[in-house]
């Protein structure tokens, strides 16, 4: 199965983990970036914000060559439990009918998010093949 590795990473952990899979599969990889990059100010106040609201922001264009692909592999920091807003808007530009494992990467291993990244995967016409919460 063709696997497209797509990961968004604020302070480096998440890039190394995906940086990994994406090794170990033999698969692309390709960084989630978002259109100005919030500092560390904005990202812990109004991006938590976002996180726990679930409300993306800009970002750039992602999924360039998950669309020849079968499977993505989704890695994401978690944000309050949350996946940063950066990931909702990656979320919502899931090529559709791929399978998708999701990894969230975070201090704890432990997120509160799979109810509502299942909902945002299954919207795209995908299916959730996984989902772990990764300690890092």
């Amino acid at each position: 199965m063709s696997t497209q590795v797509t990961y968004y990473s604020y302070g480096g952990k998440t890039r190394v983990i995906a940086l990994d899979v994406a090794a170990k599969l033999q698969a692309g990889c390709e960084e989630i970036a978002d259109t100005k990059r919030p500092g560390l100010l904005r990202a812990y106040t109004a991006g938590i914000m976002a996180a726990v609201r679930g409300k993306p922001w800009p970002i750039k264009p992602v999924f360039t060559a998950a669309s020849a692909c079968e499977r993505v592999i989704l890695l994401s920091p978690v944000w309050a439990g949350n996946p940063p807003p950066a990931v909702h808007a990656a979320l919502a530009l899931l090529p559709e009918g791929k399978s998708v494992a999701v990894k969230m990467v975070s201090a704890s291993g432990k997120s509160k998010c799979r109810a509502a990244v299942e909902r945002a995967v299954a919207t795209r016409g995908c299916v959730l093949e996984s989902f772990e919460d990764i300690k890092a």
